[in-house]
């Protein structure tokens, strides 16, 4: 699977997690993602670097793209897209 299907995959978990709330957990995102087969592990490690706590979407965006910059993996993953059609609440 191509870094880009693997960031895509991400993003829909990511969606899914949100269901039309503002605000959720990381635990529930990852929740989430460990449902989907198609992403690997050491992506999903990513997210529990990330601190507990209530993230809009935007917020989880920014922090997942954090940990793939202080990894420096962004050349070779790539970032998270930060346009959403929900941004602005």
């Amino acid at each position: 699977m191509s870094h880009h299907a693997v960031l895509d995959e991400l993003r829909q978990a990511i969606d899914e997690a949100f269901g039309g709330r503002d605000r959720v957990s990381i635990r529930e995102v990852y929740s989430h993602a460990s449902e989907h087969v198609n992403l690997p592990a050491d992506l999903l490690a990513h997210l529990n670097e990330l601190p507990e706590g209530a993230y809009n979407r935007q917020e989880v965006t920014e922090a997942i793209n954090d940990v793939i910059r202080r990894r420096g993996e962004q050349d070779s993953l790539g970032l998270l897209d930060q346009d959403s059609p929900e941004s602005g609440a």
